[in-house]
C-alpha cells in the first residue's frame, strides 16, 4: 500500500520571512500509481480562488492578528462563515477546509513576494486558519466530516498540472496550522487514526474506511497481524525495543569482556543497530534527501559510532596479543578503543528515548522547545563561523609574519575556550604584539557578550513563543507523529529489528519470484508469529474497547463517548422544570460581543428610541394648534 504526501514546511509568523517555501516528499518518488483527487482539480482551485476573494474582502487594510484570533471576534463574523462555507456550493462544499489552507499557504508566499504589504498577508492566512476552524468546529454529522472534509484527497491546479493528492489532516501537519490542529473535530479524527478506528483501504490506499469489527466483541476477531498497522500498536513497540534497546546496552557497557570477544547480549546489541539502519537506510531510500532531519542526524550519529565499535572489536580479534614485525595495534589495545567508542555513546543512547515518548505531554513540549531553539541557534553559529573564520584568518597571517610553525594548534585552543566562555589570554602578550593580544580582546568580547547574548535572546525568544501555546504545540506533535504511522510506504508493518526477517527471511528469498497474493499471504503469517504475544494482548484491548462502542450505540452517543461523574445523574436533574434555566438566563453576560459593543447598541436603541419620541411629538403640535 503506497501513501503519498507534501509537506510544505512555514514557520510561524514572527519567523517566517527567513525560511524560503518548502515542498517535501515524505513518501517514494519511484511509483506513479498515485490516489486520485476526490474532485476535480480544476474546481477545487476554483473553490480556492472564491475563498481567496472573499478573505481579501473581508480583510482589505492591515489589522491587529488579536482582531482576527478572538472568539467574539467582529471580522470573522458567522456571516462570514456562512459564506466561506457556500463557496463550494452542494457539490463541492466538502473541499472548502482543504482550499482555504491552500489559500493560506498563497498568501504566505505573497507575503515572501510582497514584503511591503507582508503583515496584511500574514493576517489574511490567519484568518483563513480561523475560519477553516470554525467550520470544523460547526460541522454536525461528525462521520462526513472525518470521511470527506478531513481525509478525502484533493488537488489543485499548479502551472497546468494537478498536484499530488493531499487531504486536510496532512497538510494541517505539514503546514503547522495550530489552529486548525487544535479544533475538536480534527482531534477525534487524529484519535481515531490512533487507535486504528478509521484505517486506509487496502484497495484504494487514498481513501480511509471505517474498522469494521471496531464494535465486535469476539476476541479472535482482533487477533489480526493487519492490527499492527495502527499507530498506538507500532508506537508501543517501538518504546519496548528502544527500552529493551537501552536495557541491553547497560549490561554491555557495565560488563567488559578483557579478551575481547563478544557475548550473547553484545552480539544482540550490535544485531538490533543493524535493524534500525537499516530501516533507517529503507525509508531514506524510499523517500529520498527530504526525509533526513534532526533525529535522523542524532540517531545516524549513534549508530556511526556503534558501528566503529564493531569494526574495531572485530579487527582486534583478527590480532593476536602481540604484534608482529613492529605492525599492528596489540589486540587488548584494539579492544580498548573499540569499547571508548561503545561506552562514548551512552548519553545519546538514553537521549534517543525522547524520540518514543514524545506522545506524553511534557516530553511532547519540551522536545518541541529544544527543536525551535535549535531551529533558532542556526542563526548564532551562522554567524559564529564568519566571525571566526575572519579572526582566524587574522591569526595566521600575524602567525606567518612572525615566522612560527607550531603556534597554530595554540590558536585554535585559545578560539575554542573563548567561544566556551573561558578565554586564555596567556600567551598572547608575545604573540605579535600588541595586535595578537588586542585582537584575541576583540575576538572575546563579540563572542561572549555579542553573540552569545544573541543566543541568550533567541534561546528565551523561542522558549516563550512554545510555551505560551504548549497545548497546541503537542497536539500538533501528536497529529504528526499519528501521520508517520498513517503515511508508512509499506503494508506489512516489520518494526525494526524485526525488518531483518523481513529482509533476510522474506524480500530476499521469496519477494523476486512469489505471486503478489502468496507472498502477501506468507508476510501475514510471518506477522502474525512475530507479533502474537503483543496480539493476546491487543486482541484484549480492542474486545474492551468494542463493548464500550456498542453500550454508546445503544445509548444514541458517539463511539469515543465516556461518562464522567458530573454526567451520570444528568438523567435525574430537570433544570427547566426546577426555573434553574431562567434563572441563569436573567444572570447570564452576553460574551460573543464586546462590552463595549454592548453599550454602543444599547445607546443606538435609546437614540432611536428619542427620534421617534420626538417624531412623535411633532405630528402631535400642528394637530393641536390645528383643533385651537
Amino acid at each position: 500500500m503506497v501513501e503519498w504526501g507534501r509537506v510544505f514546511g512555514f514557520t510561524d509568523v514572527r519567523s517566517r520571512n527567513r525560511w524560503h517555501e518548502q515542498a517535501r516528499q515524505l513518501l517514494p518518488s519511484h511509483d506513479t500509481d498515485l490516489p486520485p483527487s476526490g474532485m476535480p482539480a480544476k474546481e477545487v482551485t476554483k473553490v480556492a480562488l472564491r475563498l481567496k476573494y472573499q478573505i481579501e474582502q473581508v480583510i482589505p487594510i492591515e489589522l491587529d492578528a488579536a482582531k482576527v484570533t478572538k472568539a467574539n471576534s467582529a471580522v470573522i463574523t458567522d456571516k462570514v462563515i456562512k459564506t466561506a462555507k457556500e463557496a463550494g456550493g452542494d457539490e463541492y462544499r466538502a473541499c472548502v477546509v482543504y482550499c482555504l489552507l491552500v489559500v493560506k499557504r498563497w498568501f504566505l508566499k505573497q507575503a515572501m513576494l510582497e514584503l511591503w504589504d507582508s503583515e496584511l498577508h500574514d493576517v489574511r492566512a490567519v484568518a483563513c486558519e480561523i475560519i477553516a476552524k470554525r467550520i470544523i468546529e460547526d460541522a454536525e454529522d461528525q462521520d462526513y466530516l472525518m470521511r470527506k472534509v478531513l481525509l478525502e484527497r484533493y488537488s489543485v491546479l499548479r502551472n497546468g498540472d494537478e498536484t499530488e493528492p493531499a487531504n486536510v489532516i496532512e497538510r494541517a501537519v505539514d503546514m503547522h496550522a495550530l489552529e486548525i490542529i487544535g479544533s475538536s473535530g480534527y482531534q477525534k479524527t487524529i484519535k481515531y487514526l490512533w487507535h486504528g478506528w478509521i484505517v486506509q483501504n487496502d484497495q484504494d490506499a487514498g481513501h480511509f474506511i471505517e474498522y469494521k469489527n471496531r464494535d465486535k466483541a469476539d476476541y479472535w476477531l482482533h487477533f489480526d497481524a493487519d492490527r499492527m498497522r495502527t499507530p498506538l500498536y507500532q508506537n508501543g513497540v517501538q518504546i519496548f525495543f528502544s527500552v529493551l534497546y537501552l536495557v541491553l546496552y547497560t549490561e554491555c557497557v557495565n560488563t567488559i569482556n578483557e579478551d575481547g570477544d563478544l557475548d550473547i547480549v553484545e552480539a544482540i546489541v550490535y544485531v538490533m543497530t543493524l535493524g534500525f539502519i537499516a530501516d533507517e537506510f529503507s525509508k531514506f531510500w524510499k523517500v529520498g534527501r527530504y526525509y533526513f532531519g534532526f533525529w535522523n542526524a542524532f540517531n545516524g550519529a549513534l549508530y556511526a559510532l556503534l558501528t566503529t565499535s564493531f569494526v574495531i572489536r572485530m579487527m582486534a580479534l583478527t590480532q593476536s596479543d602481540h604484534t608482529h614485525h613492529g605492525h599492528g595495534l596489540q589486540r587488548s589495545e584494539l579492544n580498548k578503543l573499540g569499547y571508548h567508542f561503545f561506552a562514548f555513546s551512552a548519553p545519546m543512547f538514553w537521549m534517543r528515548l525522547l524520540l518514543y515518548l514524545d506522545v506524553f505531554r511534557f516530553f511532547g513540549a519540551m522536545l518541541v522547545v529544544l527543536k525551535v531553539m535549535m531551529r533558532e541557534s542556526l542563526i548564532f553559529f551562522a554567524l559564529l563561523i564568519v566571525v571566526c573564520i575572519g579572526f582566524l584568518q587574522a591569526f595566521i597571517g600575524l602567525n606567518q609574519t612572525e615566522g612560527n610553525d607550531s603556534i597554530s594548534g595554540f590558536i585554535f585552543e585559545a578560539m575554542v575556550k573563548a567561544i566556551l566562555t573561558s578565554p586564555e589570554f596567556e600567551g598572547f602578550d608575545t604573540y605579535a604584539p600588541p595586535f595578537g593580544l588586542i585582537l584575541y580582546y576583540i575576538f572575546s568580547f563579540v563572542v561572549m557578550v555579542i553573540l552569545l547574548n544573541i543566543l541568550i535572546a533567541l534561546f528565551n525568544s523561542a522558549y516563550e513563543d512554545i510555551t505560551a501555546n504548549s497545548l497546541d504545540e503537542y497536539m500538533a506533535l501528536f497529529a504528526q507523529k499519528t501521520m508517520r504511522f498513517v503515511r508508512a510506504p509499506d503494508e506489512n508493518v516489520f518494526i525494526a529489528p524485526f525488518n531483518l526477517i523481513e529482509i533476510f527471511g522474506l524480500v530476499l528469498p521469496f519477494e523476486w519470484w512469489l505471486p503478489d497474493e502468496k507472498y502477501e499471504r506468507l508476510n501475514h503469517y510471518v506477522m502474525t508469529v512475530i507479533y502474537s504475544p503483543l496480539l493476546l494482548v491487543t486482541a484484549l484491548y480492542e474486545t474492551y474497547e468494542a463493548k464500550r462502542v456498542r453500550f454508546n450505540r445503544k445509548r444514541g452517543e458517539e463511539d469515543d463517548d465516556t461518562v464522567e461523574e458530573w454526567e451520570q445523574m444528568e438523567g435525574e436533574v430537570d433544570f427547566e422544570a426546577e426555573g434553574w434555566t431562567k434563572t441563569v438566563e436573567r444572570s447570564r453576560p452576553n460574551v460573543e460581543v464586546d462590552g463595549d459593543i454592548l453599550e454602543i447598541r444599547k445607546l443606538q436603541d435609546e437614540v432611536r428610541e428619542l427620534k421617534d419620541l420626538v417624531k412623535r411629538i411633532g405630528s402631535v403640535e400642528p394637530n393641536s394648534q390645528a383643533d385651537g
